[in-house]
């Protein structure tokens, strides 16, 4: 990484010159690492904000466990839940929807089975698993501040299923899991990671570059002036195609290469500073956006 930040693993193109747009992850981005947001981060939302530019959130955490930040940052716009692959309006109404396919839900689930590794179903706002006891479990619910609903098997669940998560303390189990069933399904399902001890599984094209292109869309912006900024291998997609896109400074090398610029990590306001240091100077207000608000 050079002085001002700019990764010296150039991505491949060049940073964008003007932003109207930025999307933002939640656990280890925006988040510090006690799931708070700091006044910085609060005050850099709402000058965005007065310059006309949408900020929008995508997260791997199911669709309360991202609500539950809204009043706080003042946020009143469309937001990706379940890695990108539920588009929910402000309202908090689903405006899109991908699902995964039955067969490829079963198969996740024998294989985390055979793995002895927990796991959960997504479906809308629904939360299901069938060990409401397992470790990760409680931490979980208190984090997104939801309740799971346990269910005796998934055997009735796997239609409309937008996301399967594998919970584990054997980060080793999850990183293999991780190739294995990325290999059992691919071209039908996105595998990764979205923290040591989780391993998401979503629809094809359910990713926070998918993400990214629906919310762009939605404000009728070009890819190649929305900034975005993330920490984990499940940001990739949408740091690897945002406009400007910014990795956090805990992020490890195979997530940062793909970035334009590296921030301090979110133990010290990493995501603050990156508004300051490189959107807030691109910022372009919005001339053209179809008659939808800013908020």
């Amino acid at each position: 990484m050079t002085d001002n930040g700019q990764n010296g693993l150039n991505p491949g193109r060049p940073p964008a010159s003007r932003i109207r747009l930025v999307v933002s992850d939640m656990d280890g981005t925006l988040l510090t690492p006690e799931k708070q947001v700091t006044r910085h981060s609060i005050a850099a939302i709402q000058t965005l904000k007065q310059a006309g530019v949408p900020v929008c959130l995508v997260s791997s955490r199911p669709p309360g466990g991202m609500e539950m930040y809204f009043d706080v940052l003042g946020l009143h716009t469309p937001y990706g839940a379940l890695n990108g692959g539920t588009i929910f309006n402000a309202d908090r109404t689903i405006r899109s929807r991908l699902s995964l396919d039955p067969e490829a839900v079963q198969e996740t689930l024998d294989m985390l089975k055979v793995h002895d590794i927990d796991a959960w179903l997504f479906r809308g706002h629904e939360w299901l698993v069938t060990n409401a006891t397992g470790a990760y479990v409680e931490p979980e619910a208190k984090a997104v501040r939801m309740t799971p609903t346990a269910v005796p098997s998934f055997d009735d669940y796997r239609q409309d299923v937008g996301k399967v998560t594998g919970s584990s303390a054997d980060y080793e189990a999850l990183m293999r899991q991780e190739l294995e069933i990325g290999q059992l399904l691919e071209g039908r399902a996105s595998v990764a990671r979205s923290c040591q001890c989780f391993l998401d599984i979503t629809p094809k094209d359910a990713n926070k570059g998918y993400a990214l292109r629906q919310l762009a869309n939605f404000y009728n912006i070009p890819i190649e002036e929305v900034a975005c900024i993330g920490d984990m291998n499940n940001d990739v997609p949408m740091l690897s195609i945002g406009g400007l896109s910014i990795a956090m400074g805990q992020s490890k090398p195979e997530v940062a290469e793909t970035a334009h610029f590296v921030t301090a990590p979110n133990s010290e306001d990493g995501w603050a500073k990156a508004m300051e240091q490189f959107v807030l100077p691109r910022v372009a207000p919005l001339s053209d956006t179809a008659g939808k608000t800013v908020s």
